[in-house]
């Protein structure tokens, strides 16, 4: 990701990236992890939609609030799609905000969650 002139599209693809370590940690719980499963699909729909469309750090928020009514509109439930929307607008202001951030996800935000046991 160039510092200078970060782009909601690469933060956002960073970002499904990470979500593989957060899978993995899901699936190592012993409880029933239903809901966070549905959570981040709904958070992987609406990433990939902003890699797919590319709005400027400008427009992310109002390109986020019209994908949620799109998906609410399709039938997701509203609640799940804005808390996912309102996480991700969150992790692009942190990684316009912190360059410790913005370097987590271009090493392509490693953790120990991702790696089997």
């Amino acid at each position: 990701m160039a510092e200078d002139r970060l782009e909601p599209k690469e933060v956002c693809g960073a970002l499904l990236a990470a979500m593989r370590a957060s899978d993995g940690r899901r699936r190592k719980r012993k409880r029933d992890t239903t809901a966070d499963a549905l959570g981040m699909a709904l958070k992987r729909e609406l990433l990939e939609r902003a890699v797919r469309d590319a709005p400027s750090g400008d427009e992310l928020e109002a390109w986020l609030i019209r994908q949620c009514n799109e998906m609410v509109d399709a039938g997701a439930g509203e609640g799940g799609v804005r808390a996912m929307a309102k996480d991700i607008l969150d992790e692009w202001r942190l990684a316009s905000a912190a360059p410790s951030f913005r370097e987590w996800l271009d090493r392509g935000a490693p953790s120990a969650d991702g790696e089997e046991s």
